[in-house]
């Protein structure tokens, strides 16, 4: 028997915040700047969903170390500058957590301090602070599932009993292995097509995550 949800798990960066857009966006600018042009497309395939050790990684193997790391400078410059300009809560996401009756909390590819950044320029650190966890805090990053077994464990709840709500595919995937039902956000970047797969629900209005929470918890599935 399949357990009800006990547990909520939120990814950040493009599921709470409106933030995937900008690091896209930095990241083609930076590619273009640095020797490797990129397209929008190219950089959610690439980088979207993966933590920023991945991310350095794949630069310098392109480009060398020392280059990789000028653009991870650049890039969180140049991603905190965009931030203050202008961020906000993915549409429909503060409706969506007022109407959710079940415990929550934050498993993201980005660091603690990216975050208190990002959820505290958009009004959110205080709805879930103490409850944040970080790739920076397990070995492997997303597709494992290390981040969610990670935050399932200090939350206390089963992994059978946790949901997770992702827009990468390396999100999806990485609550797939970790035995949880994955919540596939489609109304960002990435095509509903590559959220797809086993036990998942692919939506495209936050609005909607209450009520489709609410039914696999009931019928003990998700997809």
């Amino acid at each position: 028997m399949i357990k009800p949800i006990e547990l909520v798990i939120f990814d950040c960066d493009g599921v709470l915040v409106d933030s995937e857009r900008i690091a896209a966006r930095v990241q083609v600018v930076l590619g273009a700047e640095l020797g490797w042009p990129l397209t929008e497309q190219e950089v959610v395939e690439r980088f979207i969903g993966r933590s920023s050790a991945s991310i350095h990684e794949q630069i310098a193997a392109r480009l060398g170390e020392d280059t990789a790391a000028v653009w991870s400078g650049r890039f969180e410059q140049l991603h905190r500058e965009a931030v203050d300009e202008g961020l906000s809560p993915v549409d429909g996401l503060p409706e969506a957590l007022d109407a959710l009756t079940l415990p929550t909390c934050v498993a993201s590819s980005g660091s603690h301090e990216k975050m208190r950044h990002t959820l505290g320029r958009t009004g959110l650190y205080g709805r879930f602070a103490g409850r944040i966890h970080s790739a920076t805090e397990v070995a492997r990053g997303k597709p494992a599932p290390d981040l969610f077994l990670y935050a399932a464990r200090r939350m206390g709840v089963d992994p059978a009993a946790c949901a997770v709500v992702e827009d990468s595919r390396p999100g999806v995937q990485a609550a797939r292995a970790a035995g949880m039902r994955a919540f596939g956000y489609a109304g960002g970047l990435t095509p509903a097509e590559r959220l797809e797969g086993a036990g998942t629900v692919v939506f495209r209005d936050m609005r909607d995550l209450p009520r489709l929470v609410a039914g696999a918890s009931r019928s003990g599935h998700a997809g």
